[in-house]
């Protein structure tokens, strides 16, 4: 008796039997909240796995139990404070009714949306998994690039939506008229959000022509670099040295943008400086076997220059000319080396030199023996 008596006992217009039965239904739903979030996560995986090729129940399940969880907790914790006499239902409270209870009710309305729209963010994250194993087994780089676009987009949409349904549901908002006023300052927004506008529809423009895709290297404002992402605002590029550029997707379109991806081979250029001991006989045969050397290699093309262009007071010039058929730029280092290696071999083979900074200071201390004295009347070379 003295026990029931406890039960009985009222405090705060609650008596304590109903306080145990919402403590007890509280930790119910704490202690199984993630092992209903599994069951429930594995049974809508077992509803879609035909779909999901390429991504397992365990990689579903991280990307769901935590929200599941989350949102399990707050139903749970709806029904254990249902058995007390707070907090009231939605359709019970009134502007009559005491402030806290108001806002608690409204805090758990927001709490219950932000786990659906976290759940809807999740789910967009397995969409987009999905469709990168799908992209892995096709040649095309656009899945790459657009993959990650839609990604953005469908959280974007997600985000307005479960905002727009907390301001309907949780405060009352009328949002169709809400949008209706949206629109008539709709002209102050476009002006105001200019750029950003501009930018997204720059993005689109990208997508529509495809001036390049993910992994190109480009050069566009002065800027070149490896395109890792292009978003709604801007494109994001990887330099050479390593460091992370982001341009707006208006220069992207307005500028000249080179696709250097796009090149069908590499071209080389430079000019050997010869000394003037090389006598014209030499000259001859060293530009024939160097232009029958390079033409011979598997990765040049036939336009293949080389000429005597020049004779300066210090050398003779040798312009060289060629191109390599590779878009792979270690490959392009790797045969311009082989083939400065044998220009070199060609010209000790034929007796020709090289000109030296030495040999060139001495040749300007015989045209000008003051050139050839410093300040300490010193030669210049010995």
């Amino acid at each position: 008796m003295l026990f029931q008596d406890f039960l009985h006992q009222r405090f705060l217009g609650n008596d304590v039997q109903a306080y145990l039965w919402c403590l007890g239904i509280l930790l119910f739903g704490y202690l199984f909240k993630r092992l209903l979030s599994r069951l429930l996560s594995k049974l809508v995986f077992r509803a879609i796995r035909k779909r999901t090729e390429g991504v397992s129940e365990q990689q579903f399940q991280a990307l769901l139990i935590q929200p599941l969880s989350v949102v399990l907790f707050l139903i749970t914790a709806y029904f254990a404070f249902q058995v007390l006499d707070y907090p009231v239902r939605s359709s019970e409270l009134t502007r009559n009714e005491p402030w806290p209870q108001v806002a608690l009710f409204r805090l758990f309305q927001l709490a219950v949306f932000m786990g659906i729209g976290w759940i809807g963010l999740r789910l967009i994250d397995f969409l987009v998994l999905v469709f990168q194993r799908r992209a892995e087994t096709t040649p095309s780089r656009l899945n790459n690039q657009l993959i990650p676009f839609a990604k953005d987009l469908l959280k974007v949409l997600v985000l307005s939506l479960t905002f727009l349904l907390m301001l309907s549901r949780v405060f009352g908002v009328n949002v169709t008229a809400l949008i209706g006023g949206l629109g008539i300052g709709g002209l102050a927004v476009a002006f105001a959000a200019k750029e950003s506008l501009e930018n997204l529809i720059a993005s689109f423009t990208i997508f529509l022509d495809r001036p390049f895709a993910v992994g190109d290297l480009v050069s566009v404002g002065g800027v070149t670099g490896t395109v890792e992402k292009v978003g709604f605002r801007s494109t994001r590029l990887r330099t050479a040295e390593k460091s992370f550029v982001t341009v707006p997707n208006k220069s992207m379109i307005d500028k000249p943008l080179d696709n250097l991806s796009l090149r069908t081979a590499r071209r080389v250029s430079f000019t050997l400086a010869l000394s003037h001991t090389t006598t014209s006989e030499q000259l001859r045969q060293i530009i024939k076997e160097a232009h029958r050397m390079i033409q011979a290699h598997k990765l040049t093309t036939p336009e293949v220059q080389i000429k005597f262009s020049a004779l300066t007071p210090t050398a003779k010039e040798v312009t060289v000319q060629y191109f390599v058929e590779t878009v792979d730029y270690d490959e392009y280092l790797a045969v311009k080396e082989d083939l400065n290696y044998c220009l070199v071999e060609i010209v000790e083979q034929y007796g020709g030199n090289f000109v030296s900074s030495n040999t060139t200071l001495v040749q300007l201390a015989n045209q000008d023996p003051l050139r050839g004295l410093q300040s300490n009347q010193q030669p210049l070379v010995s």
